[in-house]
C-alpha cells in the first residue's frame, strides 16, 4: 500500500509539484573537513566536523514517517473502520493489528477509552476531534486525536480516520495526586468548618428555630459561612449570621474566631451596634487582609421586635402570618475590619406567626444575574413558605436552587415566633407592676408577685422563692436606682423570669458582704437562689436586672 498518497490527502499537506533545484546553493550539502582562517563555523556544527545532508521530505514515505513516531499511530477506512495501518509504537503497546479486520473486532482498546463513536463523528463531520487523558486497559492514560482522511478515487480507496494517541500517564499520574491532595485539603477544612458550626441549636422558649450549611461543591473550596444562636437572658434571644471572604482552611480558622468572638461580646448584653463596633476592631487584628459580613439581632419577645445591624450583609427576611415579606435593609453599615465606622441599630416587628430569615450571599448570588434578583427570588419563594423552620430551610434551598454542585457556600437560619392558642397558650404569662412612692414600693412588690405567682399555680416552693428574688431585686433597685421603676414578671413552659429596670444605668456586680455591713447582699441571695441572672443597660437610658427559674417537668 502507497502511504504517500494517503499523506498527501492528509488536512494541510500538499505534494510539492517539482523538486527544487538546489545546485545554486553547493554550501547547504558541502562537507567542512578544516577550517579558513576568519572563517565562521557553520552553522549546526563545529568547525572541522562535516554537516549531515538532511532527507528531503519526498524521499519519505508516509510509512517511514509514522512508523518513527513514538506516539501511537493507527489508520482505518471506511464506515467499518477497518484497520489500514499501525505503526511500531501502537505494535508495542498493544500488539500487531490484522489489516483489513474491523476496528470494533481486533482493537479493543479502543471500545475501552470510547473511541469508535468518536470515530464515527470525525468520518461524518471530517472534522478532527480530541479527547484528553482516557485509560486503556493497560492502566496507562492517553490523549487521542483523530484526524480525517480524505478518500483516495484513484486507489478506490474509502475515507478514513488517523488516530494518534500521546502517552499522558505521568500527567494524568501527577493530576490524579494534585486532586487527592486538594481532595484531603477540602475534606479538612470542611471537617473543621462543621466542627466550628454550632452542633445543636440553641431553642430559646418564645421561638422555633432551624438552619442549613451546605458547602459548595467538590470544585469549590470551603468559605467562611457560619450561623448562631444565643440565649441572654430574660427570654431574649440573639441571632447571628456571617460569612468570611475567602476560601479553604485559613477562611474557617477566621470564622471560628470571629463566632467565639460573637459568643463572648454577646454575654455583656451589649445592644446590636456596639457587638458589631467590637468585632470589627477584632476582625481587623486576626487578618486585615480577611474581611467578613456579619448581621447580629436581638429578639425580646415582651417587646414582639427583632433589633439588628448589619456589617455589610444582606438583610434580614421577615414574613407576616399573612404571607407579607419585608427586608430589614437599614441601617447597614461596611463590612468588619474595614474600621472607622460607627455602626448603628435598626428594628423590625417580629409578632407572633411570623418567620425571619437570616442567610448568606451563596444562597441569592449568581453570576448571570444581580444579587438584588435573587433577594427578589428568595422573598418569592419564603412568601409561601409554610411549616416547621426545617421545612422551610429546605423549601427555600429547593426553590432557590441550591444542589450538591453549588458553587458557593451556603447558611441559612430561620426563625419562627410562633402564635400559640389554647392550651399552650396557657404556659406564657407576662405580669407587671410599677414601682411608685418610697419604702412602701417593696412591699407592694412582694404582694403583687405572691398573688401573680399563685395564679399561674406555681409549687408553693417556687413561689416562695420568687417572691424572694422579687423583693431582693426591687428594694436593689430602689436603694441605687432612680425612677421611673418597674417589676416585670414572665413565664414560659420552661421557666419563670423575674425582671426589674430603673432610670439608672449603673450595673449592678456581686460582691462579698462584710459580717458588719447592713447591705451588698441582695445580688448574692438572687444568685444563689436563682438559676441564673444578669443585667443589662436598656436602649432607653437606664438598666434591667433579671433572674430566671427553671421549671420542673
Amino acid at each position: 500500500m502507497n502511504f504517500t498518497r494517503w499523506s498527501a490527502r492528509l488536512p494541510g499537506t500538499q505534494r510539492r509539484a517539482a523538486r527544487e533545484d538546489h545546485s545554486s546553493v553547493p554550501a547547504a550539502r558541502a562537507e567542512y573537513t578544516r577550517a579558513e582562517p576568519g572563517a565562521a563555523p557553520p552553522q549546526g556544527g563545529p568547525v572541522g566536523v562535516p554537516l549531515p545532508s538532511a532527507p528531503d521530505l519526498e524521499d519519505l514515505s508516509a510509512r517511514d514517517i509514522l512508523g518513527r513516531l513514538p506516539a501511537l499511530v493507527a489508520l482505518v477506512h471506511g464506515t467499518g473502520h477497518h484497520v489500514a495501518y499501525v505503526n511500531d509504537a501502537y505494535a508495542a503497546a498493544f500488539g500487531p493489528r490484522p489489516c483489513g479486520a474491523p476496528a470494533a473486532e481486533v482493537m479493543p482498546e479502543l471500545t475501552e477509552i470510547g473511541l469508535l463513536p468518536l470515530m464515527d463523528q470525525v468520518l461524518r463531520s471530517g472534522t478532527p476531534r480530541t479527547v484528553k487523558s482516557r485509560k486503556a486497559g493497560d492502566g496507562r492514560s492517553y490523549t487521542v486525536t483523530c484526524t480525517p482522511v480524505r478518500p483516495d478515487e484513484e486507489k478506490g480507496r474509502d475515507s478514513g480516520v488517523l488516530v494518534y494517541a500521546a502517552d499522558v500517564t505521568d500527567h494524568a499520574e501527577a493530576a490524579e495526586r494534585l486532586r487527592a491532595s486538594e481532595g484531603r485539603h477540602r475534606e479538612t477544612a470542611v471537617t473543621l468548618q462543621h466542627s466550628l458550626l454550632p452542633q445543636e441549636l440553641e431553642q430559646p422558649d418564645d421561638l422555633r428555630i432551624a438552619a442549613t450549611y451546605q458547602p459548595g461543591g467538590t470544585d469549590a473550596a470551603v468559605g467562611g459561612d457560619w450561623y448562631d444562636v444565643i440565649t441572654l437572658g430574660a427570654g431574649r434571644t440573639a441571632l447571628v449570621i456571617g460569612d468570611v471572604m475567602g476560601r479553604g482552611v485559613r477562611a474557617a480558622a477566621v470564622m471560628g474566631q470571629l463566632r467565639t468572638a460573637v459568643r463572648a461580646y454577646a454575654r455583656l448584653d451589649l445592644p446590636p451596634h456596639e457587638v458589631l463596633q467590637l468585632l470589627d476592631g477584632l476582625a481587623a487584628e486576626i487578618d486585615a487582609s480577611q474581611i467578613a459580613t456579619c448581621a447580629y439581632a436581638v429578639h425580646d419577645p415582651n417587646e414582639g421586635l427583632l433589633v439588628y445591624s448589619s456589617a455589610g450583609h444582606l438583610p434580614i427576611l421577615v414574613r407576616d402570618e399573612n404571607g407579607t415579606v419585608r427586608r430589614a435593609e437599614d441601617p447597614i453599615g461596611p463590612p468588619l475590619g474595614t474600621g472607622g465606622w460607627i455602626h448603628t441599630s435598626g428594628t423590625i416587628p417580629l409578632p407572633p406567626g411570623s418567620t425571619a430569615v437570616l442567610y448568606t450571599d451563596g444562597l441569592v448570588e449568581r453570576r448571570s444575574e444581580d444579587i438584588d434578583e435573587g433577594v427578589g427570588a428568595l422573598e418569592r419563594a419564603l412568601s409561601g413558605a409554610t411549616g416547621a423552620p426545617q421545612v422551610v430551610c429546605d423549601r427555600l434551598i429547593r426553590s432557590l436552587n441550591v444542589t450538591a454542585e453549588h458553587d458557593d457556600d451556603v447558611a441559612v437560619l430561620v426563625v419562627q415566633h410562633p402564635a400559640r392558642t389554647g392550651a399552650a397558650a396557657e404556659l406564657f404569662h407576662n405580669a407587671s407592676l410599677d414601682l411608685l412612692g418610697g419604702i412602701e414600693a417593696a412591699p407592694r412588690a412582694r404582694a403583687f408577685a405572691t398573688g401573680v405567682l399563685a395564679s399561674w399555680r406555681f409549687p408553693v416552693e417556687l413561689c416562695d422563692l420568687g417572691v424572694l428574688a422579687a423583693g431582693e431585686l426591687v428594694a436593689n433597685s430602689l436603694q441605687h436606682g432612680t425612677p421611673p421603676m418597674r417589676l416585670g414578671l414572665r413565664r414560659t413552659d420552661r421557666r419563670l423570669i423575674i425582671e426589674v429596670t430603673d432610670g439608672d444605668d449603673h450595673l449592678p456586680r456581686r460582691r462579698r458582704a462584710e459580717p458588719a455591713d447592713e447591705a451588698g447582699r441582695g445580688i448574692s441571695i438572687v444568685a444563689s437562689i436563682a438559676t441564673s441572672w444578669g443585667s443589662r443597660r436598656t436602649p432607653g437610658g437606664g438598666k434591667a436586672v433579671w433572674c430566671e427559674f427553671v421549671l420542673p417537668r
